[in-house]
């Protein structure tokens, strides 16, 4: 499943891994990148999100030279933490307490599941493809929801 990921896709992800081995709450690789750990190749994801909680967000960012950006949490998503990480081949965007705005409503994004997935020699772990499906629903833009679409294909 993971055998024609791209290089720089795969050397990001195990930097992200060997860091998150020091993180102390579970972690998840979500959105566009969990889809091509799945097995989705029709496009290619151009960062790599992470959810995790406040305390190893934060640590995660630092641990590789990151920049935590306030969020003015004026869009459709808002994040008690958010920061970007440029120093990875594919850039890392690493969310905690994330909401997503449904009507007039702050919705909490937060995923139940958490299935390893071995990449070479390391693991990362995304949500189940079920629960990704959810997530892109609720977010409900039209690349989200095309993305539910391909996702119902692995089932």
């Amino acid at each position: 499943m993971t055998d024609d990921l791209p290089d720089d896709f795969i050397t990001a992800l195990d930097i992200l891994a060997s860091a998150a081995s020091e993180l102390q709450d579970p972690w998840w690789v979500f959105g566009g990148a969990a889809m091509m750990l799945w097995g989705l190749r029709d496009w290619r994801a151009p960062d790599i999100d992470v959810m995790c909680s406040p305390r190893d967000a934060r640590r995660l960012i630092e641990g590789l030279y990151g920049q935590v950006v306030e969020d003015p949490g004026e869009g459709l998503f808002r994040s008690q933490v958010f920061g970007q990480i440029l120093t990875t081949p594919v850039p890392l965007d690493v969310m905690a307490g994330m909401d997503v705005r449904a009507g007039g409503d702050w919705v909490p994004v937060t995923f139940s599941t958490r299935l390893p997935i071995a990449v070479e020699d390391f693991t990362v772990f995304t949500p189940s493809i079920n629960e990704q499906i959810e997530t892109c629903r609720l977010f409900g833009r039209p690349k989200d929801l095309q993305r539910a679409e391909m996702l119902e294909s692995l089932r």
